[in-house]
């Protein structure tokens, strides 16, 4: 059988998912991903001395509140409510920040979205804070690493 895209009608147009007939379930995500830099300006952000103020805190802050607000960034996504975001970052030496978002939920639809939208803020975040000192700045390997829960079951990345 063919894998079909589940966001859109049987005209090609596209349409939210009704999620009416699924049971709800404990649903799981987990995200990943890293914003790397020069060495000095992760110096700055790892001493507390970025002139925007705690770039790790503030960044922590925009994660949470973007996964809560996913279904306005993302059109097709529907409105939850969800039990637990939570967003780590953490200074890698010598050049990057890394951040994992775990997004939990009990409910009929998954939360890969809102757990890949509080990174990517996140790192968004981080790269604002300190741009004025790093042009070169990259976003990168931003990926849905771990899914449990609903009809599809366990999804895993590889390592």
């Amino acid at each position: 059988m063919k894998p079909t895209l589940t966001h859109f009608d049987e005209a090609g147009r596209a349409a939210m998912v009704d999620v009416a007939g699924k049971p709800e379930t404990e649903r799981v995500a987990v995200a990943r991903g890293r914003v790397a830099m020069q060495p000095a300006t992760l110096a700055l952000i790892a001493e507390g001395k970025a002139g925007k103020g705690d770039v790790l805190g503030v960044a922590r802050i925009a994660g949470i509140m973007a996964a809560k607000r996913t279904a306005e960034l993302i059109p097709l996504c529907h409105p939850l409510m969800l039990t637990k975001v939570s967003v780590e970052l953490t200074v890698a030496e010598p050049d990057a920040v890394e951040i994992e978002a775990q997004v939990r939920v009990t409910g009929r639809t998954g939360v890969e979205m809102e757990a890949l939208t509080a990174v990517t803020v996140a790192a968004l975040t981080v790269y604002d804070m300190v741009k004025a000192v790093d042009r070169g700045l990259r976003i990168e390997e931003v990926r849905l690493v771990l899914k449990e829960g609903g009809k599809s079951g366990r999804f895993e990345a590889e390592a």
